[in-house]
This record gives C-alpha cells, sequence and structure tokens, in this order.
C-alpha cells in the first residue's frame, strides 16, 4: 500500500487522545510549570490492596525460586510446560485482571512488582507476562470491550488462556497507515486476511488482538481465537536475547471472524491500541527497574570480592564510578516506576506523558547499566553463565541480561518513535493555539484566528517562563539538601518551555523535520522526570540512604541536562543529514571495498501479499 508522508501523519494524529481532561505533571513540565503538587506527596493504594499485592509476591517469589530455571531456558530456548503450568496455576495470567472476572485484581504497582520479580528469575517470562496482559487481550478489553466481552474473554484470560497484540507486518512498523491487513464484512462476520510479523506470545496464543483495515472505515480491533481456521503460524523467530520468548509471523487466510468480536468501534482500533499503552508502557520500565536491581547486586558483591593491584576494583576510581552510577540509576528507575504506578493506579492524572518518558528512560538506562556491569565483569562480563559455571565459577549471566535488554528499546515503540510521540504531545499547546498559523492547507481566514488565538495564550504564558519558585534560595526547603535539585528542575523546566518556542518561531512548519533537536528535548524531559520522582520518593521515604542516593543521581543527571542543553543550538545535525543524504546516493561506496558480506541472500523485506500458507503451522499450545 502506497500512502504519502502527509496522510500516514494524518492517521497518526487522529488516533491520538486530543483532550487534556485530567491535570499531568509531563504536560505542564514541558509547558515550563514544574508542578510538584502533582506528586507529591503522591498517592498509595489502600491497605486492602497493599494485602492482596504482598500475598502475591510471597506465594509468586517460592514459584520462582524453586521452580524457574533460567539456564535451562537459556539453554533451550523455550519456557517449560510446567513452569507455564505452575503460572497459570498461580493465576499469574491474570494478576491485572479483576477478581469478578477471576483475576487476581492487582494494582499496577503491586503487577509491576511482580514483573520484576519474575523477570528477575527469567527475561523471557517477564516478557511474556508483560505482552500477555499489557497489550494482549486482558487489557484493551477490560477498557473498551463490551460487558458481554468482558464476560467471555477475561475469564479465559485469567485462567491462563495467553493471548498476543498483532499489529506489526513485514512492511509496516510505526507507519501504521499502511497496514495491509484487512477484515472484510460478510454477513455476520469480518474475512481476515494479512501477515502480522513479530507476535510477541503468538506461537503460543490462545487468544488474538489483530489489527486490521476495514474498508472506508479504518484500522479496526479484533479479538480472534488463535486457532481458527485459516490461521497460521509461519516461523517462530528467534532473536540475540530472550531466547525463551514465543515470537512469530501469523499468516490470516479468509479468517472468519464474529462481529460481535469486534473492541470498541469500527475504525478506532489505533485510538484503543494508544490507550492499552498508556498504562500497559509501564511494564517495559519495572523490566528494566528489576534488571538495574540484579545489576547492582552482582556489581556490589564481585567489585568487593575481586582484587587487582591489593584493592578491590571497587576501591578503584575507574570502577567505583560505574558503581555509583549503576546505584544511583537503579534508585531512579524505581523511583520513576512507583511514580508513574501510583499515578495510574489513583486514576485522577493523565499520565500518557510520564507513562512514555518511563518506558524510553528506562530502556535506555537499563542499558547502560547492564553494559557497565558487563565492563565491571571484564572477561567474565562476555562469558556466559553456563561456561562460568563449567569451569568451576559462579555463574553470572551478564551478557544475557545484556542482549535481553536490548529488545526494551525498540518494544512497544522504539526510542525514535517514543521522542516523537512524547515530543508532539509536549508542543500540543502550542499546535492547539497556533497550529493554522504553520498549517500549509489553512486557508488565510484561519491563519488570522490562529494568530489572534495565539496572540492570547503566549501574552499569558511567556510572562510565567521569565521567574519562578527556583530562583529562589528557599525554594522547596521541605526537601532539605535535596532542594537545591528541585530548583534545577524548576529553572530548566522553565528553560527548555523558551528554547522549545524559539524552535518553533525559528522553524514553524518544519520543526517537525528537525526529529534531533525534538529528541534532546524530550530527554531533557526525562531527565528532569527522573530528578523529581527520585527527590520525591526519597522524602516520602525518610530513610537516609535514600537521600544519598537520590542525591548522587540528581548530580549525574543535571550534568547530562546542561550538555542536552548546549546540543541544541551547537550540533552536527545538519552537516551528518548532507553525510547521509550522500551515503544514501551512493556517494562512499567505495569505503565498503575490502570486506565481504556474510548475509544470507533474500529480499529485504519478506512477500506479505494475501495467500493461502504453504508452510507447516508451527504453533504449539500450551498445558491447560
Amino acid at each position: 500500500m502506497t500512502v504519502d508522508e502527509r496522510a500516514a501523519r494524518q492517521v497518526a494524529e487522529q488516533a491520538r487522545e486530543t483532550r487534556w481532561q485530567r491535570p499531568s505533571f509531563g504536560k505542564e513540565l514541558f509547558l515550563g510549570h514544574f508542578r510538584i503538587d502533582l506528586i507529591h506527596p503522591h498517592p498509595s493504594g489502600t491497605t486492602e490492596d497493599r494485602h492482596r499485592g504482598e500475598k502475591f509476591l510471597e506465594e509468586l517469589r517460592r514459584f520462582t525460586e524453586t521452580t524457574i530455571d533460567n539456564a535451562v531456558i537459556e539453554r533451550d530456548a523455550q519456557i517449560p510446560d510446567e513452569v507455564l503450568k505452575g503460572l497459570k496455576d498461580l493465576g499469574a495470567f491474570g494478576m491485572k485482571i479483576k477478581p469478578e472476572y477471576g483475576g487476581i485484581g492487582l494494582t499496577q504497582v503491586y503487577y509491576n512488582r511482580a514483573l520484576m520479580l519474575v523477570g528477575s528469575a527469567s527475561p523471557a517470562i517477564g516478557a511474556m507476562l508483560s505482552a500477555h496482559q499489557s497489550i494482549g487481550v486482558p487489557q484493551p478489553v477490560a477498557m473498551f470491550g463490551s460487558p458481554e466481552q468482558k464476560q467471555e474473554f477475561l475469564p479465559r484470560c485469567a485462567k491462563g488462556e495467553i493471548t498476543a497484540f498483532l499489529l506489526t507486518e513485514p512492511d509496516v512498523g510505526s507507519d501504521p497507515a499502511r497496514l495491509g491487513t484487512t477484515a472484510t464484512e460478510d454477513g455476520d462476520d469480518y474475512v481476515l486476511n494479512g501477515v502480522k510479523l513479530w507476535t510477541t506470545n503468538g506461537v503460543v496464543a490462545d487468544l488474538l488482538v489483530v489489527m486490521a483495515q476495514v474498508p472506508n472505515k479504518g484500522i479496526t480491533a479484533f479479538v480472534v481465537e488463535a486457532n481458527a481456521e485459516g490461521i497460521t503460524v509461519e516461523n517462530r523467530n528467534a532473536f540475540m536475547g530472550l531466547r525463551g520468548l514465543e515470537n512469530g509471523v501469523t499468516r490470516f487466510h479468509d479468517v472468519r471472524v464474529p462481529k460481535k468480536n469486534v473492541i470498541g468501534k469500527e475504525g478506532a482500533g489505533l485510538k484503543i491500541a494508544l490507550a492499552t499503552l498508556n498504562t500497559g508502557r509501564l511494564s517495559l520500565p519495572a523490566l528494566c527497574a528489576g534488571s538495574a536491581k540484579w545489576c547492582l547486586k552482582i556489581a556490589r558483591e564481585w567489585s568487593g570480592e575481586r582484587i587487582q593491584w591489593g584493592l578491590p576494583v571497587g576501591k578503584h576510581e575507574a570502577v567505583a564510578g560505574k558503581i555509583a552510577y549503576i546505584a544511583a540509576t537503579a534508585y531512579a528507575l524505581e523511583a520513576v516506576l512507583d511514580l508513574s504506578s501510583e499515578l495510574a493506579d489513583a486514576g485522577s492524572h493523565d499520565i500518557r506523558i510520564e507513562a512514555a518518558l518511563a518506558k524510553l528512560y528506562a530502556s535506555e538506562k537499563a542499558w547502560l547499566v547492564a553494559d557497565e556491569l558487563v565492563q565491571i565483569r571484564g572477561g567474565r562480563g562476555y562469558e556466559t553463565a553456563e561456561s562460568q559455571a563449567a569451569r568451576g565459577e559462579r555463574g553470572i549471566a551478564a551478557e544475557q541480561v545484556l542482549r535481553d535488554l536490548r529488545i526494551n528499546r525498540i518494544f512497544e515503540g522504539s526510542t525514535e518513535i517514543m521522542h516523537l510521540l512524547i515530543a508532539r504531545e509536549a508542543v500540543d499547546a502550542h499546535l492547539s493555539v497556533a497550529g493554522d498559523i504553520i498549517d500549509p492547507d489553512a486557508d488565510r481566514n484561519a491563519k488570522m484566528k490562529a494568530a489572534a488565538k495565539a496572540g492570547g495564550f503566549y501574552a499569558k504564558w511567556l510572562p510565567t517562563l521569565v521567574v519562578g519558585k527556583g530562583q529562589t534560595p528557599a525554594g522547596y526547603t521541605e526537601f532539605g539538601p535535596l532542594a537545591k535539585h528541585l530548583r534545577f528542575v524548576e529553572r530548566s523546566a522553565r528553560k527548555l518551555a523558551r528554547q522549545t518556542f524559539y524552535a518553533m518561531s525559528r522553524w514553524q512548519g518544519k520543526m517537525e523535520r528537525k526529529q534531533r533537536f525534538l529528541s534532546r528535548v524530550v530527554d531533557i524531559g526525562a531527565e528532569l522526570f527522573a530528578i523529581s520522582a527520585a527527590c520525591v520518593r526519597a522524602v516520602q521515604d525518610g530513610n537516609p540512604n535514600s537521600q544519598v542516593l537520590a542525591d548522587a543521581f540528581a548530580r549525574q543527571a543535571r550534568i547530562r541536562v546542561d550538555e542536552l542543553f548546549e546540543k541544541l543550538w551547537k550540533n552536527t545535525d545538519d552537516s551528518d543529514l548532507v553525510v547521509a543524504g550522500q551515503v544514501l546516493a551512493g556517494e562512499y561506496a567505495w569505503l565498503e571495498e575490502g570486506i565481504v558480506d556474510a548475509s544470507i541472500p533474500g529480499p529485504w523485506i519478506a512477500d506479505s501479499t494475501h495467500h493461502e500458507s504453504a508452510a507447516a503451522n508451527v504453533h504449539r499450545p500450551t498445558p491447560r
């Protein structure tokens, strides 16, 4: 399907939630308003919620310690049937499903803690449970399904029928306007045809959420029985990490789906997907935070045990700096996760920006943390745990964690796409009042109205960016020694808003092309959000050690913020764009001489035309 750039953007824009009906700390931050009152003190769950959550975590911990063997899953590239059966019996596939539908009904906070726990035992299991409950059938049906759909599907999910989410196609990633899978009405059914790629859980799924184009009505979400006639899982994909992940290629050929299985309305599929991800994205930060905590444990133990030049390696400054980075970052990642989750549970905040920032920040920082651990471990960091154990040492799977974490920078929106998504929300207030001024399709009358509207908005908004609480020595004194970091956040938020306004004034309609500039704007916002979360958590903990970690993190993050501000205007973006264009034109092909390309021959993108499958079905039912 051929779709021009403007049409693709329109599809994405129509899928956005355009209203801001509840307060948002992230939205205000990008507008230059440091609304600490929105996150401090942040809400906490009820006693009943905590009791239910702690009871389940205790049961899950016993199961992970006695039944899950990460080495076996890594070796066999498959989660054993007895482990899946045990997880189902435990209720792990219904953690977020309400008790009235047979689930456990954990809050977002405790669901995330459960993912951290099970993900530390096996990242592949963490990914499976996350995909099932965060983007699979339970979440969209709970949010948008009819009462009948909830009664039909949620109890099945809670009992352990595994689910998957099918959006991506061989030629369609983050550009859903080109979606090729179709759903054509035929009596009381729709007939699905198409191919879906990277269907996490798709190889073992019992139920699927499938996104397909209904002609003239748009992308629509369906619940589909995985064993329906015409569905073929053509391949189980293999990856550099998450070796136990049941991810595949699924082909639909004349698959009949009852109309009653449409989730929400026809054409609302992308809106449903994005709304589902607003909270669902918090599962990946949970897995990332759990990995960072494990990296800290191993770094601490190893760096105190390994002696070089008469000292434990952790006493040498070069390694000590890495340990401090790991500890401070692990603390901040959990603070960001807990804060975002508490806000999600409370339901009184719009967390679309906070959840997206948490996913972006955690996936990037956890990867760096794991890389630092591999470096601290030296040759042992590059060696597999199995090899270490075979020669008589403790088997530490640092290289596996590094490989497993890498996908999180791609899952559920790549880092590049997350930057653009958050940037769009960050400048929403500006586009709301001044969008028609820079819209080439807007007529003169629309531009005049927009200019008047923008004038009124900026006359009130710009003065708020001149001075603030961050400039007074007495600002945020209730945070004690951490107050100076919150004053920095307040000043930086206003500075960021000013820089964003200047950029929009300078580039206007070309702003959307300045993707690296927008990425830095978002990264600054992410660091400011993380500093805020860490400081708030430390004060609410009342633990002196927490304040030390929050202070260490804030000091590190402030340096990164200053560097990002510098790079907003001093960078090589323009020259890099020129060089990239020349590379794509083949002007530097000579630089590739003198090597051998050992790639396996084949087309860059597999054929996804509609036809009956000729492949063997590798769908694998799991034990009930």
